[in-house]
């Protein structure tokens, strides 16, 4: 029965009703918009700004930035489909389906316009909604996660000799996770209960100063994608990325004004790439930090993120 209880409440703490306290001034929301329950984080006042999360985290991944940004803007962190306390769906994610997700919400509260931004995965999702609804899109945001494109079909299936050493090389980058999460029901099995080992390899991998994310905060994802479930769907994002170079094709140039910040690891990508998809866009590097830069530059982001939306 002890024991019972005692893993109950380390569960609990782990729990969006728990980790709320973190963001004084913040609120749980949950909603159900294009068939599926959201949860997002909800405070501050002004002009909204979503927020949207990566791979392998959830919205306290912006933990970090979140009180500050409240200062000036209404903040509305969304755990997108599949993510964090989310539904699970089937299908539907490809992310020009997630950003009609994230339309869904944007309408249901009142909102005619948003800053819209996203890291990682949640900023392929950002993206996306500016493609498709740029009507709604004030200004775009994205960080080391613009959307997919056939730049992506060029990614090595075997590391460069030299380049695959215990930190991610910034010329010659090795994401193998990008071919690991196509494969359809084995990742599960092999990380359900288990899925810390990831993290902790990943963290220290792609971060300059692994230190930087917490046991704590490895704890709170842990918690979430140790489930099969859980895996799965998130392993769902990149397995649409076919589709999502297919959308791609069919989408004009973004013409609201866009800011991509970049890692050590990802700016001159950005630096290259963005443009094509832009009009007007500004493309900035932190590159004394790695791929989770909320964590390891929170103040960097900050003065960049408002410098930009000012």
């Amino acid at each position: 029965m002890t024991q019972t209880k005692n893993a109950s409440n380390s569960q609990n703490q782990y729990s969006d009703d728990e980790l709320i306290k973190s963001f004084p001034g913040f609120t749980n929301q949950y909603t159900t918009v294009n068939g599926v329950k959201l949860h997002y984080a909800d405070g501050g006042s002004g002009i909204p700004l979503i927020c949207l999360p990566g791979w392998p985290q959830t919205w306290f991944s912006y933990y970090p930035i979140a009180q500050e940004l409240a200062t000036k803007y209404r903040v509305i962190i969304v755990d997108i489909r599949g993510m964090g306390s989310s539904e699970i769906p089937d299908s539907g994610y490809d992310k020009k389906t997630m950003a009609t997700d994230i339309l869904g919400l944007v309408q249901q509260l009142g909102f005619t316009k948003v800053h819209i931004m996203g890291h990682d995965i949640g900023g392929m999702v950002a993206m996306s909604f500016a493609f498709n609804y740029p009507e709604f899109t004030e200004k775009l945001i994205v960080l080391d996660g613009s959307h997919p494109s056939e730049g992506m079909m060029q990614m090595p299936l075997i590391p460069p000799a030299g380049t695959f050493t215990d930190k991610m090389d910034s010329n010659m980058p090795y994401a193998w996770w990008m071919g690991f999460n196509q494969v359809k029901e084995l990742p599960e099995k092999i990380l359900e209960g288990r899925f810390h080992f990831l993290l902790d390899w990943l963290f220290e991998y792609v971060m300059i100063d692994g230190s930087k994310m917490s046991s704590f905060e490895r704890e709170v994802y842990a918690s979430v994608y140790n489930e099969a479930d859980r895996i799965r769907a998130s392993n769902a994002w990149y397995q649409t990325f076919t589709q999502d170079i297919a959308d791609a094709k069919t989408y004009q140039q973004l013409a609201m004004p866009v800011l991509g910040i970049g890692s050590n690891v990802s700016y001159n990508y950005m630096k290259m790439g963005l443009p094509y998809a832009a009009k007007d866009v500004k493309v900035i590097g932190i590159l004394d930090s790695g791929h989770y830069m909320f964590e390891e530059q929170p103040g960097q982001v900050i003065d960049a993120v408002f410098e930009f939306l000012a």
